[in-house]
């Protein structure tokens, strides 16, 4: 098919020339029908209907702009500036005196655009590539310079939030100053170092139950009424790090083609390390849909998840980032849930976490007990401490970010093994807010001991990690949290880490004082005082274990879990044992990440519910309610009437008519010509030290 001008093959029917390159009508006609209704363009809906690859379609597009297709044996020049290059699309080329000066790679949103304003490059020196290949030539190009800002960027931008440094000066002498006294105590006063060990642990202990009890009153929380039509959805990155994850791919990829978003509007990042062969070749056995790609992490250290998540980032298309783990399940209408809640709340809240179940109850006792304390967790405390606007630690999967925010405040922090505890709290510090997402992600528990503790020991290794890290400067975190900000990081962080190292102890104390009479028998008025406030302590703290724990089964319809509540006393206890080996790994290996085998479960709690009716009910559902409607919250998200499933609602009649309106494209597209006369200003590559070539 011939052309007077490549205005007619990228007019109106801008990829009608594809025909010549064994596209079908019919795919092309599908693929504007979609691009309509998506409000994406049609090279994005061909694209993601998979009539045509990537690499063909821009080898097509070149070959008809009479531009040169490059996609093997490229060297590109040692200016080029990480990641601003490969957001302009283009770098540089090595000079060899004859061949194209730029490879360009202009986004599929914008390749219409590119080839309507093709005499501009028809001797601009320029070659073409698709965006993939340019990713990979750079990172091949740059591994030791992209693997230090993957892991260093926000210790270099802000050494005082990350644990890079670990303790400071100021931190060891309180330490050994701490240290002496209590020496000095033990031999001279060893009673009176008990008590007055006990009193501090008791103002720690005492906000922790307040918290959690406080936290028990909040109602749950439904989204917004109206869910939003496909052509209003932004573009979604997903965020999956694996290592040694060869078991659960199947299952993952099943998960994620499962959910409910338009294809074209996905970004699906799967980062492995360089020398995972075995992740690797079971991707690569794989069919995946063109909105997925694959991301290698160059070596480097430390080898952890945080180091592969902000690699990611770097290359994240979305308006909107989520981040699971690789044996996570979310609710298919999670992501659509979440646009919708992000869209209606006020910038200030940067991140939604979204409710953690355990999928394999069964399995074991400890899977049992695990369920509890997950239920207790994501579907009481999170939400509350969410709607009292106090820091949320983050779980480390099903955080739902604005890429913008996440970018501005330098992402996770690398050299931290619980990077979604210290993101929570950094975003607290910086004025930033965490909400609540009423939908559920179910995952895999270790069923076995042995797993069980090494997972348990990274976990609080790094809670104790985020305590040193953010108590650098104390000062500055109260200013910056506030009275009820710090009250809450007490509760939590700070609360967890004393209560999970001497459980046992005070366990120990309160059942003894309890069986022999002690407690009741105190000497004078002090005494008896003090005996009382224990005795209200041990009752409070009873109730704080436990009522979290039963709302939530309640909420997440596993009361049949209820009687198991009453060996908590020994899961706490086995937590205790973790959170020592904790310690030891803080100071022996403190960057060593523990790494969790999945793909072992024998039962599925979701695939139980599926099979006796309905799919898995909302976490946060109620038994009975009015129905009324209730104010929207600062977060986006409004009160739930008890009878409402969230993650089961429908768009409104206006939404489905919306849906089937055939929209423009929007208006607000960035001009590729303009992204690229700016890449080739210094900003891009004209002086950039820290991606030279290393020797």
């Amino acid at each position: 098919m011939n052309y007077t001008s490549l205005d007619d093959a990228a007019g109106t029917d801008e990829f009608v020339f594809l025909l010549q390159y064994g596209v079908s009508a019919h795919a092309l006609t599908e693929a504007r029908r979609q691009a309509y209704r998506w409000n994406v363009s049609p090279f994005e809906a061909l694209l993601a209907s998979g009539a045509i690859d990537e690499e063909r379609l821009y080898a097509a597009v070149a070959e008809t702009m009479g531009l040169p297709f490059l996609h093997r044996g490229v060297r590109i020049g040692a200016d080029a500036r990480f990641p601003e290059c490969l957001t302009a699309g283009i770098v540089p080329l090595r000079p060899d005196g004859r061949g194209p000066r730029f490879l360009v790679a202009p986004g599929v949103p914008h390749l219409g655009r590119f080839m309507k304003q093709y005499a501009r490059w028809q001797n601009a020196g320029v070659a073409l590539t698709t965006p993939r290949l340019l990713t990979r030539l750079v990172m091949r190009t740059y591994p030791r310079q992209i693997a230090h800002l993957a892991a260093n960027g926000l210790a270099d931008a802000a050494a005082a939030l990350s644990y890079r440094g670990q303790m400071n000066g100021f931190q060891i002498g309180i330490l050994a100053l701490a240290a002496g006294v209590t020496s000095f105590l033990l031999v001279r006063a060893p009673t009176a170092a008990f008590g007055l060990f006990a009193a501090l642990c008791s103002l720690v202990f005492i906000a922790m139950v307040m918290v959690r009890l406080a936290c028990c009153m909040e109602r749950p929380r439904r989204p917004p009424a109206r869910m939003p039509a496909d052509h209003e959805l932004p573009i979604y990155t997903v965020i999956v790090p694996l290592h040694r994850e060869a078991r659960v791919v199947p299952q993952l990829l099943t998960a994620l083609m499962s959910l409910d978003y338009p294809p074209a509007k996905l970004d699906i990042k799967l980062v492995i390390e360089s020398d995972d062969a075995t992740t690797a070749e079971a991707l690569r056995a794989q069919t995946l849909p063109p909105w997925f790609e694959i991301v290698v992490a160059p070596p480097g250290l430390p080898r952890t998840k945080p180091r592969a998540l902000n690699l990611a980032l770097q290359l994240a298309r979305g308006e909107y980032t989520v981040v699971y783990d690789a044996e996570d399940v979310p609710e298919p209408k999670q992501l659509r849930l979440a646009a919708a809640s992000l869209a209606a709340a006020p910038e200030r809240i940067a991140c939604l976490q979204a409710h953690l179940a355990i999928d394999n109850v069964d399995d074991s006792l400890l899977t049992r007990l695990f369920a509890i304390e997950y239920a207790a967790l994501f579907d009481v405390i999170n939400p509350g401490l969410a709607a009292f606007s106090l820091p949320v630690p983050l779980g480390g999967t099903s955080n739902h970010f604005r890429t913008a925010v996440l970018r501005r405040i330098h992402a996770w922090d690398a050299w931290n093994v619980t990077e979604d505890a210290d993101l929570g709290l950094r975003l607290a510090r910086l004025g930033y807010a965490v909400a609540d997402l009423p939908s559920t992600t179910h995952e895999e528990a270790p069923a076995r001991l042995r797993a069980w503790l090494a997972q348990r020991a990274r976990w609080m290794k790094g809670w104790m990690q985020v305590c040193i890290t953010h108590t650098r400067e104390p000062l500055t975190a109260l200013r910056q949290l506030g009275a009820d900000g710090m009250l809450g990081v007490t509760a939590t962080l700070a609360g967890t880490v004393l209560t999970a190292l001497f459980f046992p102890l005070f366990l120990i104390a309160s059942v003894l004082s309890l069986t022999d009479g002690s407690l009741f028998i105190a000497d004078g008025l002090l005494g008896r005082a003090f005996a009382a406030i224990g005795l209200t302590l041990f009752i409070a703290g009873c109730l704080a274990m436990l009522l979290p724990a039963l709302i939530g089964l309640k909420r997440r319809k596993l009361l049949r879990l209820a009687p198991y509540a009453a060996l908590m006393p020994l899961y706490f206890t086995l937590i205790s044992v973790a959170t020592w080996l904790g310690v030891v790994e803080l100071v022996r290996s403190p960057f060593r990440w523990n790494k969790t085998e999945h793909g072992l479960a024998r039962t599925s709690e979701a695939a139980r519910r599926r099979s006796h009716g309905p799919d898995t009910v909302a976490p946060a559902s109620e038994a009975a309610g009015n129905g009324r409607e209730q104010p929207v919250r600062e977060d986006g998200l409004r009160r739930m009437t008890p009878e409402e499933d969230p993650c089961r609602q429908e768009p409104d009649a206006e939404a489905r008519r919306n849906s089937q309106e055939q929209t423009p494209l929007p208006a607000g597209q960035r001009d590729l010509v303009r992204r690229t006369h700016s890449a080739v200003e210094p900003r891009a590559f004209h002086s950039a030290p820290h991606l030279q070539q290393t020797r």
